[in-house]
């Protein structure tokens, strides 16, 4: 069974630094670039950080100079290093793969469980 799953949120003062981890896990064969999304309560969920087939990064313009997005691909691993943490950065973030192609078959709009991130003022 293939899964994403985040870690690494928690309760920070704002200011503060924060690194996600998002963890591919299953028999994979390929993933298509994994992106950072975040939601808040009552609100849309919206696209944090991403990368792009062609190997480059885009980041949502709240997050730019902030956030960094990274990865392990041989260990089918995604971060999100969050610095100068604000408190309208609070949310859950997610981790979304939108193909993921497996033995027998291709998963498309995976998403990990979630990671909740409280940033105090």
């Amino acid at each position: 069974q293939v899964q994403l799953v985040e870690s690494g949120g928690g309760l920070v003062q704002a200011g503060g630094s924060l690194r996600l981890t998002c963890v591919a896990s299953g028999r994979i064969f390929s993933i298509n670039p994994m992106r950072w999304f975040r939601q808040v309560p009552g609100k849309q969920r919206e696209l944090v950080a991403a990368f792009t087939s062609d190997g480059s990064t885009n980041y949502a313009d709240s997050v730019k100079g902030r956030f960094t997005i990274s990865s392990d691909n041989a260990q089918k691993t995604m971060y999100l290093q969050m610095n100068s943490l604000k408190p309208e950065d609070t949310a859950v973030y997610y981790c979304n793969a939108p193909r993921i192609t497996t033995p027998g078959r291709v998963l498309l709009d995976t998403w990990g469980q979630g990671t909740l991130v409280t940033v105090s003022s």
